[in-house]
């Protein structure tokens, strides 16, 4: 669908060749032989993989030429390295080679220099996910993760969002018809959060006085970083009813505040 399609600049991506089986397996034989041409039509042949790959990342703020020229060189790497006898298809072998030349060109850019342990982190909670997918056909649940890589699960959402792209203050966040909000006008002045001692040990107070249930799922929800999904399987409730208890929570503590 038009939605999902990458342009890139200088190439018609409707026109790109995609090679039959057969095809590929004549192109890696005479490769192998040392046929330097035979290669390039390989590389031509599966830019639309890249494409597809590419996908995933059309709608963050990257310069989609610039992942398109990365992704290439995954999959070079893959042709360079790959064997007819591995008994696997091309594209199983380059994804991994592909994904990863893109993550790391993203990785090593970011404008936000974050360590590299928390990145290192953030790419092993990734890679145990799409593993844990492939296997079992679900995402796994934040404890599952924790669990997997002994890790706390509040150290998940801090290292998977070190990988995402910062936005800027200026950035529109809603527009009812009327002026349009900006980030920045929902930032908290810091000299203002010094005035602000009351509140938070009235917050404080008020959450200790929440049901038990209730405070679970606000602290998984805003401090651990869960979806209400994740909250509600870990319960063994449904997800309407970790909503109804989020909502009630979030009421009960406007009450006492106030």
């Amino acid at each position: 669908m038009a939605r999902y399609k990458v342009d890139i600049t200088g190439i018609n991506t409707n026109e790109l060749k995609v090679l039959t089986s057969k095809e590929m397996e004549e192109l890696f034989r005479r490769y192998h032989e040392g046929d330097k041409q035979a290669k390039e039509e390989l590389v031509n042949g599966n830019l639309k993989l890249v494409l597809s790959i590419l996908r995933s990342f059309n709608k963050g703020n990257y310069n989609m030429d610039d992942l398109f020229q990365v992704g290439v060189i995954g999959l070079i790497k893959a042709i360079d390295n790959f064997d007819l006898s591995y008994n696997l298809k091309l594209s199983t072998y380059a994804v991994p080679l592909i994904l990863g030349e893109i993550k790391r060109y993203i990785r090593d850019n970011t404008s936000i220099r974050v360590s590299r342990s928390i990145k290192d982190l953030a790419y092993e909670i990734i890679s145990f996910k799409e593993d844990y997918f492939n296997k079992n056909g679900v995402e796994p649940t934040s404890d599952v993760i924790a669990k997997n890589l002994g890790i706390p699960e509040y150290k998940i959402a801090n290292a998977l969002d070190a990988l995402k792209k910062p936005m800027s203050i200026y950035e529109p966040i809603y527009n009812d018809g009327g002026d349009t909000i900006y980030l920045m006008d929902q930032l908290a002045d810091k000299k203002d959060l010094n005035n602000d001692k009351d509140m938070l040990i009235s917050l404080r107070k008020s959450l200790n006085k929440l049901k038990q249930r209730e405070r679970e799922v606000l602290i998984e929800r805003y401090m651990i970083g869960k979806t209400q999904m994740e909250i509600a399987s870990s319960l063994n409730i449904s997800q309407a009813q970790v909503s109804r208890i989020e909502k009630n929570a979030i009421l009960s503590l406007k009450r006492m505040i106030k």
